[in-house]
């Protein structure tokens, strides 16, 4: 059974505060909007039957990332799963438990109303494939596309919000589902930062390995004691947008602590990526990580009064007072 991450798993912990995350170690925040793929009511429906039609047209904004002007569908529905690759990319393909990073707009067939999108947001948003965590029409209409590509969708309520709809946007049960959904990355848990290798060369700081094949990186501490301040330093410097205060990321990371060296939370371990606001986590992190480039790893160093002080999560092994040295990758923000 995979270990629960520390990172969201303690009330006023490392990095999110009591209720808000799940127990899978991601972060719930990151589909916050009522209709988001990533909030279904209902889960773990039957297999469907994929088809490639019929599904609206598309009038306007017809390049990939542009916002879509999709048509109201004409006549009947498919109670089938509709998918098409409207422009066919030629990047990694996406696997079922994937986190994906797209930018997408969502409809109802009947009215052409628009209930959800994120072009108008300004930024993408990453969505776990995995079930329980997104409607199955995306599980099982993304699984096997490939980043760059265009993917219309014709969701059923089977595979969307099921007979319930979801009354705060305006979605009956009886409702199909028109998404357009723009892939621009896929991560999983052999994803590393792909930044340039920055010099270590302050020896009274740990060294981390710079290897970008999906391991953990290695964690060399210094024989000196560590530092009063917060150190957050670059080990490969990505040349993606910088992270703002209010940030939800998109991490790898391994965890260990200057006295002993010892390992004590690490995704790579875990076999899962994690997702969290920067809001929700405590100074050492948000600090830390705030203006930080995306595709970096990055060194960050926590005094006690910083991370968790004399009151460690209880089973962690983590003691009293000490001092916390991660290696975190920054894979993904929206």
């Amino acid at each position: 059974m995979r270990r629960r991450s520390l990172l969201i798993a303690v009330p006023a912990g490392l990095v999110t505060l009591a209720g808000c995350g799940d127990d899978d170690g991601t972060d719930s925040s990151q589909g916050s909007d009522s209709a988001s793929p990533s909030n279904p009511e209902t889960s773990a429906a039957p297999s469907p039957k994929i088809v490639d039609g019929p599904l609206p047209a598309i009038t306007a904004g017809t390049k990939f990332d542009q916002k879509p002007t999709v048509a109201k569908g004409s006549g009947e529905p498919s109670k089938d799963l509709a998918v098409k690759t409207v422009i066919a990319g030629s990047g990694k393909s996406v696997a079922e438990n994937d986190w994906v990073l797209a930018n997408y707009l969502g409809q109802i067939w009947a009215t052409a109303k628009v209930f959800d999108n994120s072009y108008d947001r300004g930024a993408p948003a990453f969505f776990q494939l995995s079930q329980g965590r997104i409607i199955d029409g995306w599980r099982y209409g993304l699984t096997g596309k490939k980043v760059n590509s265009r993917v219309e969708m014709a969701i059923p309520p089977t595979w969307g919000y099921g007979e319930q709809g979801n009354e705060q946007a305006g979605i009956k049960g009886t409702d199909t589902l028109v998404f357009v959904v723009d892939i621009q990355d896929t991560f999983n848990a052999k994803s590393s930062a792909k930044g340039t290798e920055v010099a270590q060369d302050n020896v009274d700081l740990p060294k981390v390995g710079t290897n970008t094949d999906g391991k953990a990186p290695s964690i060399e501490i210094p024989k000196t004691d560590p530092p009063k301040k917060l150190v957050a330093n670059y080990v490969l410097e990505g040349d993606g947008d910088k992270l703002a205060a209010e940030s939800t990321v998109l991490v790898q990371y391994k965890g260990v602590q200057w006295d002993t060296g010892k390992e004590f939370d690490s995704t790579y371990t875990n076999k899962q990526l994690v997702s969290f606001s920067l809001q929700q986590v405590v100074k050492g992190w948000s600090q830390g990580l705030t203006g930080k480039k995306v595709g970096s790893r990055v060194l960050i160093v926590i005094p006690p009064d910083l991370g968790y002080g004399d009151t460690p999560p209880q089973g962690s092994g983590i003691a009293k007072g000490a001092t916390l040295v991660f290696t975190v990758d920054i894979l993904a923000k929206m």
